[in-house]
Formats: structure tokens, C-alpha cells, sequence
């Protein structure tokens, strides 16, 4: 696909995604539903108004009434997406620096696209194929007033409130100053926890740290847990379908051993868990442990999503699947990344054990992960060339399912272009950190020589 990559589109607003390019993304998803009612939603990024506003132009010229949902969390929009049996569309950049937005595209189920949809919304995009309607039959606009109250409602009814309650638990929390911050920390206080926030005001220029909740920008909830005394910290992206998590010292706590432990209290023999190339061996040994069968995909949750529906389709239990960067998915809930839910989840595990005690199992490897940007066509063709060279010159297993994964029993890295910025990302892990970080520099040598050349 060329519009849509591992998880919507995005881009630089009115540089890359300007208005003119979301209209025509709502024209042609429009003229695929064929809906008479599509809801609309946004996060809090500073050009989220004029994209919305493009996008229900956009909706409404080919016939669709606008549920306008306003500021509300992705999985948000697609609880009300799939409660009201409409398709939604969501403006959105995720974990993207503040600069970017983007769209997401949303069943009457409440689930993301699966490709197929995707390539047929596409395929009008591309072609230019819009279903306009007459003067007359142009859609409306309303305003819906208490998404975001429906929204916590129903995360409520789908959580054991009471065995979170007795825990007792003090909750730090970092929304990062996305759609997070209307919703994350009245749920949690609903659930009967005692809430201390940083970064909670939603500001679409995210001043207090960017969206992407990666250590380096999550000083501030380290430092939180500590002064508070938290059981757990928790933080999210801009449009909060991801949860990271801090323990109870104030220490950063791996997505990957957070997946991990959330799916050892998941799985049961025979059934399946799905991730991307970038799995962690934390997950490949809880599978095996469990005797549940790991199934691997490219990176984003459009394809894992895919995965997923193909898999329950052949009557194939999927009780969780995800990354290690914060996006789980409970299928049994809803086919969606729901970063208030994914906490909730853990939290009920602390009702047992502290945060530290939880994870300590899946503590012993390390990861190492960089980023190599490109501007032009040829140095991202250069990049990749050189990360095919690494891998044919290697005696590892080699996975190029996305990308090109090494896999070299003890350790493994990977080299592959993201879906939603330009750039080329290295992933490396291994169980000594000074493997981890040799295996990365490797690879970013030989691809940083290759652009320089170019």
C-alpha cells in the first residue's frame, strides 16, 4: 500500500497531510462504506480542528451524517464506532512528534481496517473515484457530547473492579498531554485508585515531553513514582492506545517483559499469540511455557489485526496478541489497542504482587533500539541495501518478513523501514547488554556508511 502504511497514514501537517489530502482519505473511506453515518474523532494535536474539519467536508459530500466525537482516545472512538455499529474516522498521529498527524480508519465493529478495506479505500484515494452526492443529500454534522463519558463506562464494566479496589493501589500518571489526559485519569479513579498525575493537561503542542512514551521522554513519571510512593506508573502515546509502565522503585519497566507477563496470565495450551518481527524472546519463551503457538507478522497493528481475524476465523483462540512498545490487544474485549484497558489488566495483577515481583521473570534480556533517518528515495534504497548485505553475509537465521531479522540463537537484530515516518529503525536484544548494543552498532555502521555514500 502506498497511502496506508503499518498503522494509517501520516505525515507533517499542511506540509505532508494537508487538509486537501484528509478530504480526499474521507471521500474515498466514505465511498467504501457506503454509510449514511460515520463518527469522527480527534486527539489533541494542534492541527487536529482543521484536519477534522477537512475529513467531515469530506465525509459529508458524499452523503454521511458526522458523529463528531470531539478530543476522545482511539480505542474511544472505536468503542463508540462499535456500540453504535458506524465506521469511525480518527485523526491522529499516535506516538509521532507533535509536528505530525495522521488518519486511522475504523470499522462498524469497532476494529482498524484490515488491509484488504484498506487497499480498496486506497484504490478510490488513488483513483479519485468518489461516490458525490447531489446538493440535497449532503451529509450533517452533530456534535456527541459524552463520548468520552460512554467511553469510561464501558472500560469500567469490562474490568474487575472490585479486586483493584481492595488492592488499594496509588496510580502515577503520565497521559503526555493527549487524548489520554481527558479520560485515563478518571477511570483510574473510578476503579478505586489513588491518582497523582504529571503532564496531564491535554496540549496539542505537548510541552511537557513528546507523545511517544519511551524512556527518554518519561523522566518525569519516573521521578513521580519515587516522590509519591506509586505502586505502578503508567504512561501513554497521543492518542492513547499504548500503556508503558514504571514498578514501584521508579524504574522503566520493558514493554516487552510488560507483554510478556500480561500473556503468561492469558494463555492456555493450543492457543495462539500474535506479534511482530521485532518479538521479544520474553514472549517466544512464554509461548513455549504455556503451550501456546506464536504466530509473527510484519510491524503495526494493521497487520497483527489481520493476523488475528485470519486465525479466529479458523476457530483458532486468541486470548492476546501485541508489541513491546506498549500496544497490547485482548481480542476477547475488543480487536483493539486500548492503552486504560491494557493498564487495568496490570493493575489486577498487582492486586497479587508489586510491579517488580510481576516482571522480574522476564527481566534478562536487553534491548538496544535506534533510528537512522533519510530524505531522499535513494538513501532510504541505500539503508536497505546495506541491511540486505549485513544479512547475506551473516551465518544467522534470517526472517525478512519485514525488514531483515538475524536471529543468532543467543541474540538477534533487525533492520527495517517504519511504516510511519522516514526512517530506518534498528532493533537489537540479547541477554548481555554489551551483545545487544554491539549487534546494533554493527548494523547502524554498515547502514550509516551505505547513506553517507550516496
Amino acid at each position: 500500500m502506498k497511502v496506508f502504511g503499518s498503522s494509517g497514514t501520516r505525515g507533517v501537517a499542511n506540509d505532508e497531510l494537508t487538509p486537501e489530502f484528509v478530504l480526499k482519505i474521507a471521500k474515498a473511506a466514505g465511498t467504501v462504506w457506503r454509510t449514511d453515518r460515520v463518527a469522527l474523532a480527534r486527539d489533541t494535536r494542534a492541527t487536529g480542528d482543521m484536519l477534522a474539519d477537512a475529513a467531515a467536508s469530506g465525509l459529508a459530500s458524499v452523503g454521511s451524517d458526522v458523529d463528531r466525537l470531539g478530543v476522545v482516545p482511539t480505542p474511544g472512538a472505536q468503542a463508540y464506532a462499535e456500540s453504535e455499529g458506524v465506521p469511525a474516522l480518527m485523526i491522529t498521529a499516535s506516538h509521532n512528534p507533535p509536528e505530525y498527524n495522521g488518519v486511522k480508519l475504523i470499522g462498524d465493529d469497532g476494529i482498524e481496517l484490515a488491509v484488504g478495506s484498506l487497499e480498496r479505500v486506497e484504490e478510490k484515494f488513488l483513483t479519485e473515484k468518489f461516490e458525490e452526492v447531489r446538493w440535497s443529500e449532503t451529509g450533517h454534522s452533530h456534535l456527541i457530547e459524552d463520548s468520552r463519558e460512554r467511553y469510561v463506562s464501558q472500560l469500567l464494566e469490562s474490568i474487575d473492579r472490585d479486586r483493584i479496589a481492595d488492592a488499594n493501589l496509588t496510580v502515577a500518571l503520565d497521559p503526555g498531554h493527549g487524548a489520554g489526559s481527558l479520560t485515563s485519569p478518571e477511570f483510574f479513579r473510578k476503579l478505586g485508585c489513588t491518582v497523582v498525575t504529571t503532564n496531564s493537561q491535554p496540549d496539542g503542542h505537548f510541552p511537557g515531553r513528546d507523545p511517544e512514551p519511551v524512556p527518554g521522554n518519561l523522566a518525569d513519571l519516573g521521578r513521580l513514582v519515587e516522590a509519591s510512593g506509586a505502586d505502578v506508573g503508567i504512561a501513554h502515546d497521543g492518542d492513547a492506545d499504548r500503556a508503558i509502565f514504571y514498578d514501584e522503585n521508579g524504574q522503566y519497566i520493558e514493554g516487552d517483559a510488560t507483554l510478556a507477563a500480561l500473556a503468561a496470565a492469558q494463555l492456555e495450551p493450543d492457543d495462539a499469540v500474535v506479534s511482530a518481527v521485532n518479538v521479544s524472546q520474553r514472549l517466544v519463551d512464554v509461548a513455549h511455557e504455556t503451550g501456546a503457538r506464536l504466530e509473527l507478522t510484519p510491524i503495526g497493528s494493521t497487520n497483527i489485526i489481520t493476523r488475528i481475524r485470519e486465525l479466529e476465523d479458523q476457530g483458532v483462540s486468541v486470548p492476546v496478541a501485541g508489541e513491546g512498545n506498549g500496544g497490547v490487544f485482548f481480542p476477547t474485549y475488543r480487536l483493539s489497542r486500548d492503552g486504560a484497558y491494557t493498564a487495568a489488566k496490570f493493575l489486577e495483577l498487582l492486586a497479587d504482587e508489586r510491579a517488580s515481583a510481576i516482571v522480574e521473570p522476564y527481566n534478562g534480556y536487553h534491548n538496544v533500539r535506534t533510528n537512522i533517518s533519510y530524505t531522499t528515495d535513494a538513501e532510504q534504497d541505500a539503508l536497505l541495501a546495506a541491511a540486505e548485505r549485513e544479512a547475506e553475509k551473516s551465518n544467522a537465521e534470517l526472517n525478512t518478513r519485514d525488514g531483515y531479522r538475524l536471529d543468532f540463537g543467543d541474540a538477534w537484530v533487525l533492520a527495517r523501514p517504519s511504516g510511519t515516518e522516514p526512517m530506518v529503525r534498528i532493533y537489537a536484544e540479547a541477554r548481555e547488554r554489551h551483545r545487544s548494543e554491539e549487534l546494533a552498532e554493527e548494523m547502524e555502521t554498515a547502514l550509516r556508511a551505505a547513506k553517507a555514500n550516496v
